[in-house]
């Protein structure tokens, strides 16, 4: 996928709302995870990422910092993002607990 024909999101536009459920993709350009839910607000917020098993069975939750992912939209106005980890990287970060 080009993601550099994809329009970033605003600030503003960074909202539980928006990027729950969104597909992330790692270094690979594959899809390593989706947006579970959102942890605080602004540049300090937790994006918990779903990562692994199958149709949500199975999937470990990490959360990373929203300023180490890159949301966007593409043509159709879904939003996604991009991350420089892999899906192993990702399965390799301790598991977040709510």
């Amino acid at each position: 996928m080009d993601h550099t024909k994809h329009t970033p999101l605003t600030p503003a536009e960074l909202t539980p709302a928006t990027l729950e459920g969104a597909s992330i993709y790692g270094a690979d350009d594959h899809k390593v995870g989706k947006v579970s839910h959102i942890h605080g607000a602004g540049t300090a917020a937790l994006v918990v990422i779903d990562v692994g098993g199958f149709l949500g069975i199975g999937a470990k939750p990490v959360a990373v910092g929203i300023d180490q992912l890159q949301f966007m939209r593409d043509e159709d106005g879904d939003v996604h993002a991009v991350t420089g980890w892999t899906k192993d990287q990702l399965k390799d970060m301790p598991e977040h607990k709510d």
